[in-house]
């Protein structure tokens, strides 16, 4: 497990890439805010969560099915993992943040991603 990567991963490059090309400019991995979020908009006070399908239990995703083995050790890796997201969004949420997540299924469509990115950093708060 020490090879999986926590930060640049793939689908989060492509959502970075995406959002520059369309002008948007963000932070990375602000360690200040709950979850170091993986894009942090500051003028627009909002923040993006780029996640794995799997490892944050993407809900009626194929991607997030459990493993056939040790499910002793998964089931309650995962389980807190998506305790953590909740807590995490609910106090970034608190702070006055708006948060959005994308999911790692959700990056194959270069414009329907466009077309995420661009709804959630432009609806009013």
């Amino acid at each position: 497990m020490a090879l999986i990567r926590g930060t640049d991963t793939k689908p989060e490059m492509k959502v970075r890439s995406t959002a520059h090309r369309l002008g948007y400019r963000y932070k990375l991995h602000v360690s200040t805010l709950p979850g170091k979020p993986d894009l942090v908009f500051p003028k627009r006070h909002k923040v993006l969560f780029v996640h794995g399908c799997f490892w944050h239990r993407h809900s009626g995703c194929s991607l997030a099915r459990l493993p056939k083995s040790r499910l002793d050790f998964w089931v309650p890796k995962l389980n807190a993992n998506h305790r953590r997201d909740l807590k995490n969004a609910a106090q970034l949420r608190r702070a006055g943040w708006t948060v959005g997540v994308i999911w790692e299924c959700e990056i194959g469509a270069a414009d329907k991603l466009e077309n995420k990115i661009k709804r959630f950093l432009n609806e009013k708060r």
